[in-house]
């Protein structure tokens, strides 16, 4: 399967999937392109690196949000993408390349949804709100994308442990390190293989 990675920043959820197509866990699994709304960000680099074709495609080069949006919609068919990942992508998805993609565009998010997710919470604002909530558990989440934010049907969540003396950032970095780099790799193999349906908005696992 052809996929598209969209990224924004580092790029570390981006790695997590070059390092098990390089292991063979996604055996049939090849990133066709890497695409940035920011340029200069590692995750360009990342790409580089592992011979894959990266681009940046941001709203600043365009008059408005709609040549942005249409570019960013060519650009992913141009590369005869099957599948979108946002990987740490933090551009809104626009509903042209959703509608050119149902069911085929997945997202990673930092926090068991629906806790913590929606308008305002990227980043380590989510890390932030589980925090100042006081949850003894957090984690990811693995959905599908439709119009509403981090609203579309889930494909996977793992659970991660918040401790007493968690910053914001160490609870980043053990979700990354137990729940994100595991999951979204995961994803990917179940609908590459073709395990994946969603039926009246729930996805259903073969």
């Amino acid at each position: 399967m052809k996929i598209a990675v969209l990224v924004s920043g580092g790029g570390t959820n981006l790695q997590a999937i070059i390092d098990r197509v390089a292991d063979g866990t996604l055996a049939n699994v090849e990133i066709v392109g890497v695409i940035s709304n920011n340029p200069g960000v590692y995750a360009l680099t990342r790409a580089a690196n592992a011979g894959i074709p990266a681009f940046v495609v941001s709203p600043k080069s365009f008059p408005d949000r709609a040549a942005f949006n249409l570019a960013l919609k060519e650009k992913v068919e141009s590369l005869g993408a099957e599948l979108v990942v946002l990987a740490g992508c933090l551009v809104k998805i626009p509903e042209i390349l959703i509608d050119a993609y149902p069911n085929r565009i997945l997202n990673i998010h930092p926090a068991l949804i629906p806790a913590f997710s929606g308008a305002g919470f990227y980043g380590l604002h989510v890390h932030e709100a589980a925090l100042a909530r006081g949850v003894k558990i957090s984690g990811a989440t693995v959905h599908f994308v439709n119009k509403d934010l981090d609203a579309g049907p889930i494909l996977l969540q793992k659970a991660v442990e918040v401790r007493e003396d968690d910053t914001p950032e160490t609870l980043q970095r053990r979700i990354m390190e137990e729940a994100e780099w595991k999951l979204l790799p995961e994803a990917i193999r179940l609908v590459a293989e073709g395990k994946v349906q969603v039926v009246d908005g729930k996805v259903h696992i073969d």
